[in-house]
């Protein structure tokens, strides 16, 4: 059974056009928003907390959960990988300073750009 490499090409579109992703790490935990970008047909988060107890912690250990594109829109069951690649994480670098160019938001797009939170990059892939 081939495994699917890509999430379909509407999905891309709403996490490329809207600015945040309800995501859930698991089972266990909880939905939450935080941000997403999309580099080529791709999907990456970034932790910025990267806490113990954490969604990051969760996906580490155990790689399933899911997202939804509104608060309360349809479950998209997601695999999440951990990203290594330093070209990579900087094209996410890049995605994220183009798609958040809000005053308020420029410190967090710095603050992404640090080691631990690089480090704490994803991609999501079908499950």
């Amino acid at each position: 059974m081939a495994v699917k490499r890509a999430l379909s090409q509407k999905v891309l579109d709403s996490l490329r056009d809207n600015k945040y992703v309800w995501i859930r790490a698991g089972e266990e935990h909880r939905f939450i928003t935080i941000w997403c970008v999309v580099v080529g047909k791709r999907v990456f988060i970034r932790s910025w907390n990267v806490k113990s107890g954490g969604w990051h912690e969760a996906f580490l250990a155990h790689t399933r959960g899911a997202i939804r594109l509104s608060k309360d829109g349809d479950e998209i069951r997601v695999r999440a990988i951990h990203t290594n690649s330093e070209s990579l994480k900087a094209a996410v670098d890049d995605a994220f300073a183009e798609k958040y160019v809000t005053p308020a938001s420029l410190k967090y797009v710095k603050g992404f750009k640090l080691p631990k939170r690089r480090d704490a990059t994803f991609e999501l892939l079908p499950a």
